[in-house]
């Protein structure tokens, strides 16, 4: 084998290690906070753990105790609190009047409950301890509470200047409750948090009579860069910034300096403020705004503090603060930034700042990619630079420019930006991938940290020479000019070669499976994408040649050519779902089980061959054909649907929805081909006004153009066919793990890498490693915003410079209406109807004649293009695979339009103008 496998002590012990049993939550229901740390989440929650933590540090912290959970799940244990928590884990997160009553009944039970005798007295004891008549403050600490992938901040209740142990007491129950408000309840119910795996810790902690407090970010929490402090102060106690009661003055330091980079000086119309014998008051403060609360060496106290805790937690942090009437600055909380965007995976691979692009957005996909997805891209990455003649000393972890940031796939692209040949080369590609991202790009290049420093073509054309002569490229595009049919039969026999390769002998084994995966990875799939790409590329360069020769008709004449394209592989996967949905349709009996049949009893009926024979065959047809495309497909880890079909069912469900015979969509892809054979001849005739040669070329131009165009799919869909076989050795080897126990189940393989692979087949235990990372991957799911391009401080240019995200390719578009958004054009058309936003294919119901609202799309979601009468997208540019599918479909389309799943409301009525590139809420 290419590479072979070296034993790996330490991962080795790592993987037979067994996770540690579950800390025991102590007798002793009281804890002082000086014994607090991250340990003891379980016993103390993430506010106490984390003050035990800056305390530990020598960090200046008020102090005081600590309530445990044990304290918490005594008082209120009872049959009636057991029987909510059923009842709200069987509740939908979406049904908020059924939470909310739920939430109420919890509360009630929580605020009647007695608080033990062991408890009462020992939290009296720890009150005394402060100091008779000592002020403290009362805060809630949940076990799902200031952790690194979800803050929870402000879900339960904090109680300041409480002052008695009664009214310490009362505080706590009223905290205890505050596990159950109706905020908290939804919260966790989004998070997929259940009501039983949350408890309640309660600190009680000396009050600071505060002279001015607020918050403090260790990183800025808006731009993403590591090395800059936010501060936001105000008067009186930090309640009033914490709360945004009041526009606090607002600091932006520089780390490395101290420089104060920003200073806005904000209202502070309102003080909150601590009384005599307990409780708050507010305080309207006309005209406070006048003067800075902090000033420069407050500032730099405070900086200095934050970045203490950050090397002590070791990531940033959003901390508490606040600063005595006698000068001494106190931090009252900490919790990590949970909406930085994770720093890629390696070290920045050369001198100065480095420019990183989100790869995964490009390919249409926003969701983290498993362990062995990851693992199989970075060897398909390698096999590129290798084919490139970069070096490449260890393929499983990837070239030099490959990262990994937050389970997505970034690459280093600081070369392209600093080299004259890569400014003009990549922005044009991705302003046809992904034209958002062109823009971020471009909007670096006048940044001084990214000058040019190569000027000369030759460095890339070193290594794109080798890559194109070893692919024939030249060849290839001489016969596709001269003798097309001869290039389209070579293109399919470039296909047929691939399937041949990716068989292994059936009784081939666990070990040499795993080198067959690596050999397809690394060797055998890339040279199909320089084999094939020219055919699609020459498609393209054709029609422009032809609209120079009919006189530059405008490139809205020109994208009409592409409509109804033949040879494009995920249309003919579509149009043959939906001549299954027609055979659905014209048998009473398919057609009655799609009708009368949940989607997952469907699913299950599928596989026991129990549905109605016309049924059963058209969708195991189409399986054995197109069954190893899905969802997410780049993803190794992601289920194909012949292993669950139940995405497919739904398409057809959705399909057998369309009554108007006009609507169907066979009619519709016949009726664009039509219209773009009607588009050439007009296109041919301006030709021939200029010349009978201009006719000629223009009509031999886009003979081809529509031959080779819909081309552009197919290098994808070999590599999913290549990743679908792969899956399949994977699973086999996965379900040899199970069997000897390095696994729990055959599907546990793909949150391993290949290394662990071949550990486990070695008798290694991999359940801690495969429980790890299911929980980060879980965790990942939940995360909406994705940087396009990220920079090695951690800043996002999108951020810095909003307005990139707001126009496409064509440019700023001035004066557009209020509401109105603007993309890129991606199809032209106009059509007003009700919009359905649609974050995740798998289930998802689309009407016919819907406007499909989604974050990006990749092949998988193509079927649902079928039905629908327009399409918007977040990401995406004119040539990504949504805006090719929807020319050829003939519905209208924009893509790039920024946060569109969140702007558009589904049942919102809206105008999509595809030719515009503009979506505008209807009248």
């Amino acid at each position: 084998m290419e590479h072979p496998v070296t034993p790996d002590p330490a991962l080795e012990t790592q993987a037979l290690e067994t996770r540690a049993p579950e800390t025991q939550i102590p007798g002793d229901p009281v804890l002082a906070l000086e014994r607090l740390g991250q340990d003891m989440l379980a016993e103390v929650g993430g506010k106490a753990a984390n003050l035990g933590e800056l305390t530990r540090a020598g960090l200046p912290v008020p102090d005081g105790f600590c309530l445990t959970t044990r304290a918490y799940l005594d008082a209120t244990a009872s049959p009636a609190l057991a029987d909510v928590h059923t009842a709200l884990a069987a509740t939908a997160p979406d049904d908020l009047p059924a939470l909310a009553a739920l939430a109420a009944k919890a509360r009630a039970l929580v605020l009647d409950a007695d608080v033990p005798a062991g408890i009462d007295a020992a939290v009296r004891a720890a009150y005394a301890a402060l100091g008779p008549g000592t002020a403290v403050a009362v805060r809630s600490s949940a076990t799902a509470e200031d952790l690194p992938f979800a803050s929870f901040a402000g879900q339960q209740d904090t109680f300041l200047n409480v002052v008695g142990a009664d009214a310490v007491l009362a505080a706590v129950r009223r905290c205890w409750a505050s596990l159950w408000t109706d905020r908290a309840v939804t919260y966790r119910a989004v998070q997929g948090i259940g009501p039983s795996a949350v408890s309640l810790a309660v600190v009680g902690q000396r009050m600071v009579d505060a002279a001015v407090a607020g918050v403090l970010f260790t990183a800025n929490p808006v731009t993403g860069r590591r090395h800059e402090a936010v501060i936001d102060a105000s008067p009186g106690l930090g309640e009033a910034v914490v709360s945004g009661a009041v526009n606090p003055d607002h600091f932006v330091l520089d780390g490395g300096t101290g420089q104060v980079l920003e200073r806005r000086i904000g209202d502070k119309g309102l003080l909150i403020r601590a009384l005599p014998g307990g409780g708050t008051e507010r305080v309207a403060q006309p005209g406070a705004g006048s003067a800075p609360s902090l000033d420069d060496a407050q500032l730099a106290a405070l900086e200095l503090l934050g970045r203490r805790a950050e090397v002590h937690f070791g990531s940033p942090q959003d901390l508490e603060w606040a600063i005595g009437q006698d000068g001494a600055v106190w931090l009252t909380q900490s919790r990590p930034i949970t909406t930085l965007y994770p720093m890629p995976d390696k070290p920045t691979s050369g001198p100065g700042p480095r420019v990183y692009l989100c790869f995964s957005l490009a390919q249409g996909l926003t969701r983290p990619l498993t362990p062995m997805g990851l693992a199989g891209i970075r060897l398909i990455a390698s096999s590129v630079a290798r084919a490139a003649q970069f070096p490449v000393p260890a393929p499983r972890d990837g070239p030099s420019p490959y990262v990994e940031a937050g389970q997505r796939i970034f690459f280093d692209l600081t070369a392209v930006v600093r080299s004259k040949t890569g400014r003009a080369i990549v922005p044009r590609v991705f302003d046809i991938m992904e034209a958002r991202s062109a823009v971020v790009l471009r909007q670096l290049f006048t940044d001084p940290n990214f000058s040019i420093v190569s000027t000369s073509p030759w460095r890339l054309l070193r290594h794109l020479v080798p890559v194109a002569a070893r692919a024939r490229v030249p060849e290839t595009l001489i016969r596709a000019l001269i003798r097309p049919e001869d290039a389209l039969r070579r293109a399919d026999r470039v296909g047929q070669q691939l399937r041949t390769s990716l068989t292994v002998p059936s009784d081939a084994t666990a070990a040499q499976r795993l080198d067959h995966v690596e050999r397809i990875l690394g060797r055998t799939v890339f040279p199909v994408v320089p084999a094939l790409m020219p055919l699609p590329a020459l498609g393209f360069a054709l029609l422009a040649v032809a609209g120079k020769l009919g006189g530059s008709p405008g490139n809205g004449a020109l994208q009409d050519v592409l409509r109804g394209l033949p040879n494009n592989v995920t249309t003919e996967m579509d149009l043959d779902l939906w001549q299954v949905a027609a055979a659905i349709r014209n048998d009473p009996a398919s057609a009655a089980a799609f009708s009368g049949a949940a989607l997952p009893e469907l699913a299950r009926r599928y596989r026991t061959g129990e549905l109605p024979r016309i049924a059963q065959h058209g969708l195991s047809g189409f399986l054995s054909r197109y069954g190893q495309r899905a969802v997410a497909e780049i993803d190794l880890g992601m289920p194909r649907w012949s292993d669950d079909p139940t995405h497919i069912l739904g398409v057809l469900a959705n399909y057998l929805r369309v009554e108007d015979p006009a609507l169907a969509p066979d009619r519709q892809f016949e009726k664009a081909a039509r219209e773009a054979d009607a588009q050439v001849e007009r296109l041919v005739a301006a030709a021939a006004r200029r010349s009978r040669l201009h006719g000629a070329a223009a009509r031999a131009a886009l003979r081809r153009t529509r031959m080779f165009a819909g081309l552009r799919e197919l290098p994808k869909y070999h590599l999913v066919e290549a990743l679908g076989a792969v899956r399949q050795q994977l699973a086999a080897v996965g379900a040899e793990l199970a069997a000897a126990g390095a696994i729990d189940a055959a599907d546990d393989i793909f949150f391993l890498d290949l290394t662990e692979a071949h550990v486990g087949l070695r008798g290694a235990a991999l359940q801690g490693i495969v429980q790890q990372r299911r929980e980060a991957y879980q965790a990942e799911l939940g995360r909406r915003h994705i940087p396009r391009v990220l920079l090695s401080d951690g800043t996002e240019p999108e951020a810095v410079q909003p307005d990139a995200g707001q126009t496409g390719a064509a440019g700023t578009r001035a004066g557009v209406p209020a509401g109105r958004l603007s993309g890129t054009p991606a199809s032209a058309g106009t059509v007003t109807a009700r919009a359905r936003v649609i974050l995740d294919p798998q289930g998802a119901r689309l009407e016919p004649g819907e406007i499909l609202v989604a974050p990006s799309t990749d092949p998988g979601w193509t079927p649902l293009f079928l039905t629908a009468g327009g399409l918007v997208m977040e990401m995406g540019g004119p040539n990504s695979h949504g805006a090719v599918v929807a020319r050829e479909y003939g519905i209208p389309a924009v893509v790039g339009v920024p946060d569109a799943t969140s702007r558009i409301a589904t049942g919102q009525n809206v105008t999509v103008d595809g030719a515009a590139g503009t979506v505008t809420p209807a009248s």
